[in-house]
């Protein structure tokens, strides 16, 4: 089972939806989600915030911090996911910002990447990745890291929840 179909699964079975917010991958991610038959049980769609202004503009992310770290930023990646999350009413979002090269950008070496997670419990998680290879293969490796991590908190929040619902054992 790939890591798009394991997340919709498990986003279908808990009657949860997503959202995607995306820069360098530029819609891969949102691809690979809809390549699973049935996607849109739990997909809502995503924003392909490609130039750094839409990510202000469209997600609500602080101007104020693009204008001092840059777009490829661990806090700009997650003011993305909790901004198409809100955006576009899902559960949950994920959202990619990186330098998929061929030159370095904001002052980052090609190869740098954030992907992020939002929830229903508010921040989620950050991931800092440090990529080589090619420029396809850099947004590859980023969709599949970006569904592992969701597929990841998925299944943390699942064990949380089950925790809770066990009077806490």
């Amino acid at each position: 089972m790939t890591a798009a179909a394991r997340v919709l699964r498990l986003l279908v079975e808990r009657g949860e939806t997503l959202a995607v917010a995306e820069s360098l991958t530029g819609g891969l991610v949102a691809a690979e989600l809809t390549s699973v038959p049935g996607a849109s049980q739990a997909f809502r769609g995503s924003v392909t915030a490609y130039a750094t202004p839409l990510k202000s503009e469209v997600l609500g992310v602080d101007a104020s911090r693009l204008a001092e770290h840059g777009a490829v930023d661990a806090g700009v990646a997650r003011q993305m996911a909790a901004g198409v999350r809100r955006v576009l009413g899902a559960d949950w979002a994920v959202a990619t910002t990186g330098v998929a090269g061929p030159e370095p950008q904001d002052g980052q070496p090609v190869g740098t990447v954030f992907v992020a997670v939002c929830g229903p419990r508010g921040a989620g998680k950050v991931a800092a990745l440090r990529l080589n290879g090619s420029r396809a293969d850099i947004r590859k490796e980023s969709v599949r890291c970006v569904l592992d991590l969701l597929s990841g908190e998925l299944g943390e929040n699942a064990s949380a929840q089950d925790t809770e619902q066990n009077g806490g054992n």
